[in-house]
């Protein structure tokens, strides 16, 4: 499952965003469940920035959200992302030179209980 957020960061507070982000990262990178991170900047804005997170699963996501750590450092930073979708489930991927390979949806099927 992969996460995005994305935010937009004056550049005179930019160093201040980037150590706060990096706590996040830090925070984020500990807890089960995930399998990688970056912190991302737009080249042609660098106004732009992208906080993207890669989890295991979307269980070892929430789960990662309730921890003390995460709530100190990387939810006040995710507040301020912008208000859209962020998280991603992998519907289909490919290696290098690699064929489609497709996944079922984990997504819950309708109606909603």
């Amino acid at each position: 499952m992969l996460v995005t957020n994305r935010f937009v960061v004056d550049e005179d507070v930019a160093p201040a965003f980037t150590e706060r982000a990096h706590a996040a990262l830090t925070a984020l990178a500990a807890r089960p469940g995930y399998l990688r991170g970056e912190l991302l900047r737009a080249l042609d804005d660098p106004r732009h920035w992208c906080l993207v997170t890669d989890w295991e699963s979307v269980g070892a996501y929430r789960r990662a959200l309730g921890g003390f750590d995460v709530k100190v450092h990387a939810t006040p930073l995710l507040a301020e992302s912008l208000d859209e979708p962020s998280a991603y489930e992998t519907l289909a991927s490919a290696a290098p030179n690699g064929e489609i390979v497709e996944v079922a949806s984990d997504r819950a099927a309708r109606p909603y209980r």
